[in-house]
């Protein structure tokens, strides 16, 4: 059976060409997963070049070959002005002449590139939480704001990252119109009804659009970790773009240690592409903690009879397929809120509506099957 050190050992000669050393000595081969002999991997690329990514595209393949594995799966992406200096300091003092083998040893330092923020390392305590859908418009990011204030209400420190680069909805369904302060050149996040939240909302002039390719989505997610504030938290949301795409990938390979929330509505249709992204969850080994279904009635507000308008079951043959629980069943429907309210948002349910204490229920059932376990 084919391992992450095994494979790291063998991608050991690989020479990064500006700093003429190792890419594993210099810690810029990330985010190794072995599952089934398939090999997922990330290249930090030091400079931006074809050339490079050409040579490591066709090396890299040949060497996990020889080893045993299959064709891996390669990301790129290029260094962080963080990393960047990280890398620096590490090659000034030195530290790149330890082995990889003793370095795999150690352990990653708490100041090593491999750690950009101490946040991302399992050890340190944080629970993360990636809300994911197989398609748009199935209420992914409705519920992970209300989730996210419903954990904050049970007490617990809370944050929510917007992965959404092209699509951010959150801080708009929060009712946030302040952004986050620079304070000793640290990005602090907004905070909402308990929640911090951060943002590609935040950094863009007038909801301009995103044009960006995979490494800068990529790059921008690390900084919300590297370069954010966050202070004393216990659960970060992740609001993912639908789909199984790059930033699904990324943030799958950049928090191995995160479990995975699946949306979808009663429909078979959005229950079956639901599917596919829990499917992705379950091959880059994270955890499934479940599924809700969102919209799987409607109540009349005149005679409170229940109207499927969605069909029925989708919800819970996803968690049959996956093998996991189906955690809730939410209501068609939109919070009964009044923009004069001093805590107005468009899109989170107060606690003691019908959909709120729903919601409520969630988060207790979340945070007994994350706390036990």
């Amino acid at each position: 059976m084919l391992t992450r050190d095994q494979v790291l050992e063998a991608l050991g000669g690989l020479r990064e060409p500006h700093y003429e050393r190792g890419y594993v000595e210099l810690n810029l081969i990330r985010d190794v997963m072995v599952r089934n002999q398939q090999v997922n991997l990330t290249v930090v690329l030091v400079q931006e070049s074809e050339e490079e990514r050409a040579r490591l595209g066709k090396l890299i393949p040949s060497i996990i070959r020889e080893i045993g594995g299959g064709d891996p799966h390669i990301r790129f992406r290029a260094i962080t002005d963080i990393e960047r200096e990280q890398l620096e300091r590490q090659v000034r003092g030195g530290a790149g002449s330890q082995s990889a083998s003793h370095a795999r040893a150690a352990g990653p330092s708490r100041g090593s590139a491999h750690v950009i923020s101490p946040l991302l390392d399992p050890g340190s305590g944080v629970h993360y939480i990636a809300v994911a859908s197989g398609k748009g418009g199935v209420g992914k990011s409705t519920v992970t704001v209300n989730l996210a204030v419903a954990l904050a209400r049970e007490g617990k420190k809370v944050g929510i990252v917007d992965c959404d680069i092209y699509g951010f909805s959150i801080p708009d369904m929060m009712g946030i119109d302040s952004t986050p302060k620079l304070i000793d050149n640290r990005i602090h996040p907004v905070e909402r009804m308990g929640v911090k939240v951060i943002s590609m909302s935040f950094f863009v002039q007038d909801n301009a659009p995103v044009i960006w390719r995979g490494p800068m989505l990529g790059k921008m997610l690390r900084n919300f970790f590297a370069e954010v504030e966050w202070g004393d938290v216990e659960y970060i949301l992740l609001d993912l773009p639908p789909g199984t795409g790059d930033v699904a990938l990324d943030i799958h390979q950049m928090i191995p240690h995160s479990k995975e929330l699946l949306v979808t509505t009663p429909h078979a249709t959005a229950a079956f592409v639901a599917a596919r992204a829990g499917t992705m969850a379950l091959q880059t080994d994270h955890e499934i903690l479940g599924v809700v279904e969102n919209m799987a009635y409607y109540v009349c507000a005149h005679c409170g009879e229940k109207d499927y308008v969605y069909g029925r079951g989708g919800g819970a043959k996803l968690a049959a397929e996956l093998h996991t629980e189906l955690l809730a069943q939410l209501p068609l429907g939109a919070p009964d809120n009044h923009p004069s309210e001093p805590d107005y948002s468009p899109s989170v349910y107060k606690a003691d509506s019908e959909t709120g204490q729903m919601y409520a229920a969630l988060a207790k059932r979340i945070i007994a099957k994350i706390e036990s376990a």
